[in-house]
């Protein structure tokens, strides 16, 4: 039987990084002790070696947490995500930057009669393929209502209104192609047809990508979005454990959803 890998917002790569630099700084620290170094290097090598091996236990913890298998906090944002749409299943959605094609196939499986496309840049920053996404959706055996396409996310290949509803999570401050966030948002919307649902989660209160989401989401009100609303601050939601509420992990997050 085939087995799902959704991967993890911890990549493996990194974690066996972090790993790799607190042994060698451990095997640094080692040597200085042993053969009598002198003072301030090993006091430096030592601080350093706590440091990176603190760092790697801190990332561990944070991989568990999000894992599927293990904390599963990435399964429960994306349910999240999810119920702010209020969407009823009923003809096709896009789910903006799939990934691994979790979010992407979590939808397949609560809305059996739409049909679904995922595009994704795969680029080489994460652990993430388009081969992966269809071996993960031949598993959960939803493949044949999934279609999987590469694509950059500020330039869909769509015309205006192709999709009864847009879904997105953790992509946007990603799109290297676009600096003006909020552009990338309005692409999202763009093939989203008029009356149709949306739900977008980001660093939507990283104003340096952003700037003022409230004064944001007034102008797509100005515009003829019948429904919209804006949740700041998603990360103090009670599924999220404050461990992963540091500046670097879970921070400044907020949730975009409503009807075009």
């Amino acid at each position: 039987m085939q087995k799902v890998n959704y991967g993890n917002w911890v990549p493996e790569k990194m974690l066996v990084l972090y790993w790799i630099i607190s042994v060698l700084f451990g095997v640094l620290f080692t040597a200085g002790c042993v053969f009598a170094w002198k003072f301030p290097v090993v006091l430096f090598t030592g601080i350093l070696f706590f440091l990176m091996l603190a760092s790697a236990l801190y990332m561990q913890l944070c991989h568990h947490i999000f894992s599927f298998t293990g904390g599963k906090l990435m399964a429960k944002v994306h349910d999240y995500l999810l119920e702010k749409m209020e969407w009823d299943g009923s003809g096709t959605l896009i789910d903006i930057g799939c990934g691994s094609g979790a979010v992407t196939i979590k939808c397949a499986k609560k809305y059996p009669a739409a049909r679904i496309t995922g595009i994704d840049y795969w680029g080489k920053t994460w652990n993430y393929a388009k081969e992966q996404c269809e071996r993960n959706a031949e598993a959960e055996g939803v493949k044949d209502r999934i279609s999987f396409i590469k694509g950059d996310a500020a330039v869909l290949p769509f015309p205006v209104g192709t999709f009864d509803a847009a879904v997105s999570n953790f992509v946007f401050h990603e799109v290297m192609s676009q600096s003006d966030k909020r552009l990338v948002v309005r692409e999202a919307l763009r093939v989203v047809k008029k009356g149709g649902r949306f739900a977008f989660h980001d660093l939507f209160e990283h104003k340096e990508l952003y700037g003022d989401m409230h004064e944001f989401v007034e102008e797509l009100r100005t515009e003829g979005y019948t429904e919209i609303a804006y949740e700041p601050h998603t990360e103090k939601l009670a599924v999220i454990p404050d461990v992963v509420k540091a500046p670097w992990m879970l921070s400044g997050l907020g949730l975009l959803y409503g009807r075009k």
